[in-house]
């Protein structure tokens, strides 16, 4: 009977942890309604708070594109093959100006030939969000198809590399580079923040590079900046998202944003969808740091408007 009683126990307690995982905060799923209600085009959000393990969530099983958030599962994968001892982070590699790709990123004005090395590349690939040495990394690693298996190994159903992936062209045809969903990119990071993607020493220097993103004009512009956060960012005409997890005083939350049939489709300081991210990011702010007093400064949009556009 006390085996019985005990077994018992546990199960009731497993049970308790596993609704407590799923315990939805109907109060900050309506906020993040009433906020996406009225974009136009498709909205897509999941909020989860470490801490309370309370979520929330708009269409945040909803296939969006990624743009250039599939940089992260690239990451993850060089990461993967790093702890496989099939790459280093000082493996040296030798730029060839045919590699070259436009938008974002800095590798595409190297010179011909110039010696960089694997941490480069990485880092590059999610600070700068740069092209030309993302593409290089999905090379590196074995290409899309070596992602997605991890990523299906990892339990994630829709999160795929399309462009440059044997079987994936109507994929990419309909969602370009790579696909996600709100919840499950948002699980990557959760994953990396708990140390447990690849291994703890893995999880710790891809957060370290997550944690320098050069793109703060969007959500990171609503959060302190003395408040460390990791973050990746997304875009192309139709479709802008945002990855964030803020290491907040209060307790760690992580914020997935995705849009897409965008019917503004601006590079300008004031896209709608930029917008959007920016409201949502303040939002969550305010409701899991009541007692902060901080708010962006006053010729914030100016600044960066003159900086950058």
């Amino acid at each position: 009977m006390k085996r019985i009683t005990l077994c018992s126990l546990f199960f009731l307690f497993s049970c308790n942890l596993m609704l407590m995982a799923q315990q939805t905060d109907k109060t900050l799923e309506k906020g993040l309604q009433d906020l996406a209600k009225d974009f136009e085009g498709d909205v897509g959000i999941y909020v989860y708070n470490l801490k309370t393990n309370q979520e929330a969530g708009v269409n945040a099983d909803t296939i969006f594109p990624t743009a250039s958030v599939v940089k992260v599962p690239i990451l993850i994968e060089v990461f993967k093959q790093i702890k496989a001892g099939k790459l280093h982070l000082k493996d040296t590699l030798v730029y060839d100006a045919k590699r070259k790709y436009g938008g974002s990123g800095l590798m595409q004005f190297y010179k011909d030939s110039t010696v960089t090395d694997l941490r480069t590349l990485a880092s590059l690939m999610i600070t700068m969000s740069d092209n030309t040495t993302s593409l290089w990394c999905q090379e590196l690693v074995g290409g899309g198809e070596a992602i997605n298996e991890t990523m299906a190994d990892l339990g994630l159903a829709h999160t795929r590399v399309n462009s440059r992936t044997e079987g994936r062209t109507k994929d990419w045809e309909a969602y370009g580079w790579g696909q996600t969903t709100p919840r499950e990119m948002a699980s990557l990071l959760i994953k990396m923040r708990n140390r447990t993607l690849v291994d703890a020493a893995s999880s710790d220097e891809m957060y370290r590079i997550m944690s320098n993103s050069f793109y703060t004009d969007y959500s990171l512009s609503q959060i302190p900046p003395y408040v460390q956060t990791a973050a990746k960012q997304g875009m192309v005409n139709k479709s802008r998202s945002e990855v964030v997890m803020v290491n907040a005083p209060s307790g760690d939350y992580v914020f997935y944003i995705a849009t897409k049939n965008n019917t503004d489709e601006s590079w300008g300081f004031d896209n709608k969808a930029w917008q959007l991210q920016r409201l949502i990011s303040a939002y969550l702010w305010r409701y899991f740091e009541p007692e902060s007093d901080w708010k962006p400064a006053t010729g914030f949009a100016d600044l960066v408007t003159g900086l950058r556009y």
